[in-house]
């Protein structure tokens, strides 16, 4: 088994008092990309058994053609493969597999017969309402173990750094009072 690597610390030369709108120093960034780190680890695993419960033969990778198509609506396949950030040619080999499971639909653009249009069936958008219900009370767990006092800021930093990553929201989230 690998060695773990240290926790980082915080630099020894005290805490520097910051100014709204400063730059965070890099031992910030480093240890809150750490966390984000360790959070998407347990998210997958959410993820992950979210989708198996829900069909075993849907990979994770798979399952996100299906929640970006969901949240986007219908897509080219070169479009579909600029959102997933992977190349073409991956986009369609994971669409061909959706196509056959009866997930999702590819038909031939409106706009050009050289371009392919990829949209969810009725059963790929019951896929991706089960397994989000899923993993929604599965994360509602995880929070409600969380003190109050760490929730307080989370709803707001999670936003932006969604929003920092272009992901879009998820509908139907409660507006949080405590922001």
């Amino acid at each position: 088994m690998p060695a773990r690597r240290p926790p980082r610390t915080a630099p020894t030369t005290g805490r520097a008092t910051r100014t709204a709108g400063a730059k965070p120093a890099p031992g910030d960034v480093d240890a809150l990309t750490d966390a984000f780190l360790t959070a998407s680890r347990l998210l997958v695993a959410v993820s992950a058994r979210s989708i198996s419960a829900v069909d075993e033969s849907i990979t994770v990778a798979q399952f996100r053609v299906l929640v970006v198509l969901d949240s986007r609506g219908p897509a080219k396949l070169t479009t579909l493969a600029g959102h997933l950030a992977v190349n073409p040619s991956t986009a369609s080999r994971m669409v061909d597999r959706l196509v056959a499971a009866g997930l999702v639909d590819r038909e031939t653009s409106p706009t050009s017969r050289r371009e392919l249009v990829v949209g969810l069936t009725g059963q790929g958008a019951a896929v991706v309402r089960s397994v989000t219900r899923r993993r929604r009370a599965e994360i509602t767990r995880i929070v409600t173990r969380m003190p109050v006092t760490s929730r307080r800021g989370l709803v707001r930093a999670l936003r932006a750094f969604t929003e920092a990553g272009g992901e879009p929201p998820v509908d139907g989230g409660a507006d949080v009072p405590w922001l």
